[in-house]
């Protein structure tokens, strides 16, 4: 049976700066202070889990900022683990403002690199941090992975921000169920075939009330930790993914060519 990841285990970390509530619609001075264009309560926190307990012994260090200056802090932790790899993959996910309360806008942006993972709350922040944007810009350095992301980009885009439109990878629509050779309809159900069980049960962890709370702040814990096993699944599973790919190449060239061998078959896995 696989193991759920327990939130008492958690080594949490909280800042928190309660800030007051800005009107984005109104014309006096402070809104001169704000350019991010999303509804929310704005609040200056930062939450920290570390040791997020995912499949196996593997954990998670998630980190959830509305604060620009920590959120830098944490891109520039993602580009150092980017650093010098043959694979450069980024798992990229977002969750929206409550689609009761229209327009529906991006309220949280996740970004993950191995064990890390930046859970940005755009919803309560009043400021963009500095390298977000140009990190989402990048064109050749790494490359961007989410499941079903077009309307992800859509709504990213209407709150202001921007995933470079020739650096990412659908994965929904690059990848079939083998079995079947269907389209995965769920992220849970593709890494719960590629990596581990144990992410089937994403999607039970989270009911329909729970997904008109992204916008909320601070955020709670439960929220931020399926956030940052999303992004993490959208990472390991297109990076197993690729491990799959490049073994049925090798194996195609071995049946061409007995002689053939891959030096870099294993780098990276």
């Amino acid at each position: 049976m696989a193991e759920e990841p327990s939130a008492k285990r958690h080594h949490a970390e909280t800042s928190d700066k309660r800030s007051n509530l800005v009107d984005i619609n109104t014309s006096d001075k402070r809104s001169n202070l704000v350019d991010i264009n999303v509804p929310g309560e704005k609040r200056e926190y930062t939450r920290t889990l570390k040791g997020v307990e995912l499949h196996g012994k593997e954990t998670l260090e998630i980190v959830c900022p509305s604060k620009p200056d920590k959120a830098d802090e944490v891109i520039s932790r993602l580009w150092r683990k980017l650093g010098g790899r043959f694979r450069r993959i980024v798992g990229v996910g977002v969750h929206y403002t409550n689609e009761d309360e229209p327009p529906q806008m991006a309220a949280v942006l996740q970004l993950c690199v191995d064990e890390l993972c930046l859970v940005y709350h755009i919803a309560a922040a009043t400021k963009w941090p500095k390298r977000l944007k140009d990190f989402l810009r990048e064109e050749k350095l790494y490359t961007f992975i989410g499941f079903c992301i077009g309307g992800d980009k859509r709504l990213l885009e209407e709150s202001g921000l921007e995933i470079n439109p020739n650096n990412f990878i659908d994965m929904q629509r690059k990848w079939k169920d083998p079995k079947t050779n269907k389209y995965y309809d769920s992220l849970a159900n593709v890494a719960g075939g590629v990596i581990h069980p144990f992410y089937e049960g994403m999607k039970k962890k989270m009911n329909r009330a729970d997904h008109k709370l992204w916008g909320n702040s601070p955020r709670p814990d439960n929220l931020i930790t399926y956030a940052g096993i999303d992004a993490y699944a959208m990472h390991k599973s297109w990076k197993t993914i690729e491990n799959i790919m490049t073994g049925w190449d090798i194996s195609k060239e071995q049946e061409a060519d007995p002689y053939y061998h891959c030096n870099f078959a294993d780098e990276d896995a």
